[in-house]
């Protein structure tokens, strides 16, 4: 039990990946725990207690996972928005954030909102809790950095800092804080609650991880991970660790060594081992695995001792202006499992369910399957009312190429090769004929949905 490790990740892809870390004597192996599908929009935070897994989405609620048990747990729909962060403070309590401007503080005992506090006049963007549990600073696109007291739920000291920050952190000792603006990092001092250094990173940051109270480490959007001796406000060490930009970071400690694990838009989660005194050396590669999808954040499990809670499958919900949580009326849900489908009371008493088994099935690419069809019909339509062969065979051919690229993305999201090309060549030949002839039927319909296509394509990149 000393040495469990389970790496989560979460996923543009709406999936929640599970890997248990196998620790060998000199490499490691990531083996596939479980897979679990119940957001509908992509993810866009997580957090993990020893016992609990959270997880939110653009889809407006958090998930909850038990994975001392392997069930799921319940579902919070407290804000409305997306879920722009979490954070458990211990196994007591959990802290989340939204585009919505609350900051609420939860129970994860009964999963009762114990304070809804209007933290920010536009989006949360980061939160993060002391290590004493008493404060919590929070940033916003309101361009302030608020610092709350978690006993009575009021804001302690509001700094105007011009910019909208997009994360902030407390180090390990809780004596200083960090706030990321783009590529920058401003190091404020507890004492002063000012600006004491500043660290300029080449590119825009997606993650910050505290490998101790002097090292930071730092990814963004390039294929390198930095790490910084807020001290000396250097880059003490860089090495690439992907081949697309790094999207989350997270740390554990080994014996004498840290272990750095990052996630990548390629889909790769690799592990690495750092030795803290001699970190002007690379680290090195202790393992990785390909979850074949666009990873958007990761946490590092660790279990604790597994105590019963008082709330168990009962999540409470509410809305955005109550400050209590109510019951949420028992759902039903059809999930599937394996090959065999079953029907379970979401979270009723004893019907708590299994995480998904490794084997995950992609979302249907209903977008590129509908542009097939429109491009087909349209072929035909051309026919129908002109006679013209040729349309009737350019629209069939692009329409059946439309489609082998909308099944290809619902197969693997970044396999778009076939779709930008369908669309493409469409979007400027139907583009041409419309410029030429100005008639909106067919020719400016279809530059619009091919436009449109390729809209949605470069948007599925991001």
């Amino acid at each position: 039990m000393e040495h469990e490790v389970e790496l989560i990740a979460g996923s543009y892809e709406q999936i929640v990946f599970g890997y248990k870390v196998d620790i060998g004597e000199k490499e490691w192996s990531l083996k596939a725990d479980f897979t679990h599908h119940s957001h509908t929009a992509s993810l866009s935070a997580l957090a993990v207690s020893d016992r609990f897994v959270a997880t939110g989405s653009k889809d407006e609620t958090i998930q909850l996972y038990d994975l001392k048990k392997r069930v799921e747990h319940g579902v919070l729909l407290h804000h409305d928005g997306t879920i722009s962060c979490l954070e458990f403070y211990g196994a007591s309590h959990l802290l989340s954030g939204g585009e919505d401007g609350l900051l609420c503080v939860w129970s994860t005992k009964k999963w009762e909102c114990l304070k809804t506090i209007k933290a920010h006049k536009g989006h949360v963007t980061s939160l993060s809790v002391h290590p004493s549990g008493k404060l919590a600073l929070s940033v916003g696109t309101d361009k302030t950095l608020r610092t709350w007291n978690l006993i009575d739920g009021r804001s302690a000291f509001i700094k105007n800092i011009k910019q909208n920050a997009h994360i902030v952190m407390w180090s390990p000792a809780g004596d200083k804080y960090i706030v990321v603006v783009n590529g920058k990092i401003d190091i404020y001092s507890v004492e002063t609650a000012s600006v004491t250094a500043t660290i300029t990173n080449p590119k825009r940051i997606s993650s910050v991880k505290f490998l101790n109270d002097v090292i930071l480490a730092v990814g963004g959007d390039e294929e390198t991970v930095r790490l910084y001796d807020i001290g000396t406000k250097k880059s003490i060490c860089e090495f690439k660790a992907h081949e697309n930009r790094v999207k989350a970071l997270d740390s554990f400690t080994v014996e004498d060594y840290c272990v750095l694990v990052s996630a990548s838009n390629d889909g790769f989660i690799k592990i690495w081992k750092l030795h803290l005194d001699q970190v002007l050396e690379p680290p090195a590669l202790l393992g990785e695995v390909n979850s074949t999808a666009r990873l958007t954040c990761l946490a590092v499990w660790r279990p604790g001792p597994l105590q019963e809670s008082t709330g168990e499958g009962k999540v409470q919900a509410s809305t955005s202006q109550a400050t209590e949580c109510e019951l949420e009326p028992t759902k039903t849900k059809r999930i599937r499992i394996s090959t065999e489908e079953v029907q379970a009371n979401k979270y009723s008493e004893g019907a708590l369910l299994p995480l998904f088994p490794p084997g995950v099935t992609m979302p249907v690419d209903w977008f590129g399957y509908g542009y097939a069809s429109l491009v087909a019909a349209g072929g035909i339509m051309g026919y129908a009312k002109a006679g013209s062969f040729p349309s009737l065979i350019a629209g069939l051919f692009f329409g059946l190429l439309s489609a082998i690229g909308a099944y290809q993305r619902s197969q693997n999201p970044k396999n778009m090769s076939v779709s930008l090309a369908a669309a493409g060549i469409l979007a400027v030949i139907m583009g041409i004929r419309f410029l030429n002839s100005g008639k909106l039927m067919p020719a400016g319909v279809m530059t619009g949905a091919s436009i449109l296509m390729l809209v949605k394509i470069g948007s599925d990149l991001l």
